[in-house]
């Protein structure tokens, strides 16, 4: 993989991602299931938009998004203390093939590991914990980690200051992974076709 050394958040890193279907995405390409997602569409022509534009799609931070940004540090030393590892903070990784299309981990372990850290409020903290398992609408972003990154398994821990950690390790699925490579790779084509097209008629 290539891995684009910038801070996360800053515009740097906002460039970096213009128009490429990233982790927190991938789920709108493909369901938990493996199968395509019905978003998918809407997706891409936000992507194709950006390229255009050179403007990032408008996302509104909610108060429990913000708080989660501003617990992540915290989470990730707990998570460290835990489990007696150091964290490899990185920007944005991408596959070493021209394919445009990246993740953003949220830290890598060791040499074969990586970790997804999630503050949500807390009733869907204790809605994970109650659950005990990877939940289903992060399963695209964390085999789409274990994809870019070629590791063996990821973390996904879900933090709460006044409540147990939920820490659950993922190892890859390879046929989910060979799907998602696949359309994701075909939404790039689409993206790469299509802003070709419309700076045509510009």
């Amino acid at each position: 993989m290539k891995i684009l050394e910038m801070e996360q958040g800053t515009p740097e890193w906002l460039e970096a991602r213009l128009g490429c279907p990233s982790g927190s995405g991938f789920s709108k390409i493909i369901t938990a299931s493996g199968t395509p997602s019905s978003s998918a569409e809407s997706y891409i022509n936000d992507l194709i938009a950006e390229l255009v534009t050179g403007e990032s799609t408008p996302f509104h931070v909610t108060e429990w998004m913000q708080r989660g940004t501003e617990l992540e540090p915290f989470a990730r030393m707990n998570y460290e203390l835990e489990n007696d590892v150091e964290v490899t903070e990185v920007g944005f990784c991408m596959p070493d093939t021209n394919l445009r299309c990246g993740v953003s981990p949220d830290g890598l372990v060791g040499d074969d590991g990586g970790i997804e850290i999630k503050c949500p409020k807390p009733s869907t903290h204790v809605k994970y914990l109650r659950s005990g398992k990877l939940p289903a609408e992060y399963k695209a972003q964390v085999m789409g980690c274990l994809w870019i990154t070629g590791r063996e398994w990821w973390d996904f821990m879900s933090y709460h200051p006044q409540m147990p950690n939920l820490l659950i390790r993922v190892h890859r699925d390879d046929e989910y992974i060979g799907q998602l490579e696949r359309l994701v790779t075909h939404a790039c084509q689409i993206i790469e076709k299509e802003v070709a097209e419309i700076k045509e008629k510009l």
